[in-house]
């Protein structure tokens, strides 16, 4: 058993509280290897944010636990060195089992998600409950989730949404004792969040999606005043390394992501958390095939990862300042 704290890790407790007082929202980064990593936390201490390091299930199996457990500790250790020591809370995305879970916890990690929006109600609960008896008793925090997002993104996966029912949120938390609550808004998981049928163009021909339900978002505030509240499926998918991929060699067809002013609108609510990968997959790969196709006789991997990660860099710091709000509130 490996406690998060002997880490230099937190949990989400006071950070949720303190986010949902300041009208900001914690950036919630998914990372699979060390440059995304490197690039999370250069980018946060340089903001002065907290940070949550997601693990999804896929960067879990492909990374392996042991591995990751000593990444977040050096991730603490880097910003220690890089002169500033921000909030880090190592994160499972979408845990699917509360065995999963378990592991996750006694591997260190200081906050879990135990997904079971894809199950009964009441089977939803019972898990999710399971999941916090066995967290509380290690201080670990654990996030819940009520609807379903569309969208496909590691092994996550739905073909439609469903909304989250304002009137069963107080039920939910009340049973299980969760400490946050991930909830279906219009979100969606991956790159192409929605269909161009499901979207406007604008003047210059680019897809604009449906905008977000605030009124949802609203009703459950209502019922549930000053709970953390977790948006999934945020990334923006920035048009300039969508471009960037497909004059490089890539196929991206019709992607499209969330307006970065409704979830700047949103982060000034409850929603304390909002969760993005997909965007630093695409500024990552974007970069990368810029790099290999001007430079085609390059083959040494810092020479693309490197440039790659300045530009994650750049775009979490963007995200911080700009989106989130979460610069300064280290």
């Amino acid at each position: 058993m490996t406690s998060y704290k002997d880490l230099g890790l937190v949990n989400t407790r006071a950070m949720f509280a303190k986010a949902v007082k300041g009208g900001y929202a914690i950036p919630a980064y998914n990372f699979n290897n060390m440059e995304q990593l490197q690039a999370i936390i250069m980018a946060c201490v340089e903001t002065k944010s907290p940070v949550i390091l997601q693990v999804s299930r896929g960067a879990r199996d492909y990374a392996n636990i042991n591995l990751l457990r000593n990444m977040a500790r050096g991730a603490c250790e880097y910003a220690h060195e890089l002169g500033y020591d921000i909030p880090i809370v190592l994160h499972l995305d979408h845990g699917n089992s509360f065995e999963v879970c378990k592991e996750c916890i006694d591997n260190g990690f200081s906050s879990v998600m135990i997904d079971g929006s894809a199950l009964s109600y009441e089977e939803n609960v019972a898990v999710t409950r399971k999941v916090v008896e066995y967290a509380h008793q290690f201080d670990v925090t654990v996030e819940g989730e009520l609807g379903v997002l569309a969208g496909i993104e590691d092994e996550v996966q739905a073909a439609e949404s469903h909304y989250t029912r304002p009137e069963d949120v107080i039920d939910f938390v009340e049973k299980t004792g969760v400490d946050s609550l991930a909830i279906s808004i219009g979100t969606s998981h991956g790159a192409n969040k929605f269909t161009p049928e499901q979207c406007k163009r604008n003047a210059d021909g680019i897809l604009i999606p449906p905008p977000l339900r605030f009124d949802i978002l609203a009703e459950i505030e209502k019922k549930l005043p000053g709970f953390p509240i977790v948006l999934h499926g945020s990334s923006s998918v920035p048009q300039e390394f969508v471009k960037m991929i497909n004059e490089h060699g890539g196929k991206l067809k019709d992607s499209v992501g969330i307006p970065e002013e409704q979830l700047r609108q949103a982060a000034k609510s409850a929603v304390c958390k909002i969760n993005i990968d997909s965007d630093g997959r695409l500024a990552m790969t974007g970069t990368i095939r810029r790099v290999l196709d001007e430079k085609p006789s390059e083959f040494d991997p810092r020479k693309y990862l490197g440039p790659a990660r300045e530009a994650l860099k750049e775009m979490y710091m963007h995200k911080n300042r700009d989106v989130l709000g979460s610069a300064g509130q280290a």
